[in-house]
């Protein structure tokens, strides 16, 4: 009796051994669909983003858009007028007395060039120094509204409009604030807009670096195009 109920018990643990078996069999075999399963979800998505990325990517036209929006920006080399006295300081088209000026290839117009840059950024045309290079000699000492009105002419050939232009001029000295009237109604000028949509504002660079020093001159721009 003793015997058999040993032999009983036995049987038990083997079957509840078996049956822990089974169940962690089942459990891993899950674990694996689970996984399997993931891993083919994961790869449905990679597939679909695929997708979508190649449709993306090839456009078959050119979207036409209602507004464009361009910045520019340069930075000259200030020298000092004594010892180079064929220098000049203009912004926007005006001259400004001041004991340096720019050294460039044109007329160193820093905002003329900013704006140029600005409109046809905002066409994603070529830059100014693309269009007008300073290894071309007939652009030696050249005027800067040359420039700003081939931006116009290409940019009404896109069919856009200037919307409004926001000028940031950076520079220790001289003192702008004397003459933005003057630069705002040349730009504007040139452009051919009304002086509203023109804005200039000017900003030191708390003696901080070359611009700090006097030793160049920096110009931010923002335009805004919209189509015709």
């Amino acid at each position: 009796t003793t015997m058999n109920a040993t032999t009983t018990t036995m049987n038990a643990t083997t079957t509840t051994m078996n049956a822990t078996t089974m169940t962690r069999t089942t459990m891993m075999n899950a674990t694996n669909a689970r996984v399997v399963m993931t891993k083919r979800c994961a790869g449905a998505r990679t597939t679909r983003a695929n997708a979508r990325v190649v449709a993306r990517a090839q456009p078959k036209e050119a979207p036409v858009l209602p507004y464009r929006i361009g910045h520019g920006f340069d930075l000259h080399r200030l020298e000092s007028t004594a010892e180079f006295p064929e220098l000049k300081l203009i912004i926007g088209g005006i001259e400004i007395p001041h004991d340096r000026g720019c050294v460039a290839h044109s007329d160193g117009d820093v905002l003329m060039h900013c704006v140029v840059d600005a409109i046809t950024g905002a066409l994603g045309l070529p830059d100014i120094g693309q269009l007008f290079p300073d290894t071309d000699p007939k652009w030696k000492g050249q005027t800067s509204d040359v420039f700003v009105v081939e931006a116009v002419r290409l940019m009404e050939l896109e069919g856009y409009s200037i919307g409004n232009l926001d000028v940031t001029l950076i520079a220790q000295r001289p003192k702008i604030s004397p003459h933005k009237d003057k630069i705002r109604a040349n730009v504007a000028r040139v452009l051919g807009v009304h002086e509203s949509v023109v804005n200039v504002k000017a900003k030191t660079h708390e003696k901080v670096d070359s611009l700090g020093e006097n030793r160049s001159i920096a110009c931010h721009t923002v335009i805004m195009l919209y189509k015709n």
